[in-house]
């Protein structure tokens, strides 16, 4: 499942989302294996971004990802099972600041900066 969510990290470096946030929360959550969070500089980006990983997810995994808050795409979630995925506009993120949640070493998973 590293593969799954390094690769996917990968393809949001590519299009050019910014604070990628890689987390491993293998022995913390039985909702996924890993999450990612990441910002879009615009609805437009982070819909273009949720597209993207969207499609990769099912390119690599065979099937088709839960994709939730496309329509405003002020926040999306893409669930692949082990990988979640949380875009935001910066905004939004740092409202909702996920990161506060998940992390206790908040120096730690920003493994990829952008």
């Amino acid at each position: 499942m590293r593969a799954l969510a390094e690769a996917l990290s990968k393809a949001l470096e590519d299009d050019k989302a910014e604070d990628l946030t890689f987390i491993d929360l293998q022995g913390k959550s039985s909702l996924a294996d890993f999450m990612i969070i990441a910002s879009g500089r615009s609805g437009r980006h982070v819909s273009a971004l949720a597209s993207h990983v969207a499609q990769e997810a099912k390119r690599l995994t065979g099937r088709t990802p839960s994709v939730e808050g496309m329509a405003n795409a002020d926040w999306v979630l893409i669930d692949t099972g082990d990988v979640i995925i949380h875009l935001f506009r910066p905004e939004v993120r740092e409202f909702y600041n996920l990161e506060k949640i998940w992390v206790s070493d908040p120096a730690s998973p920003r493994v990829r900066a952008s």
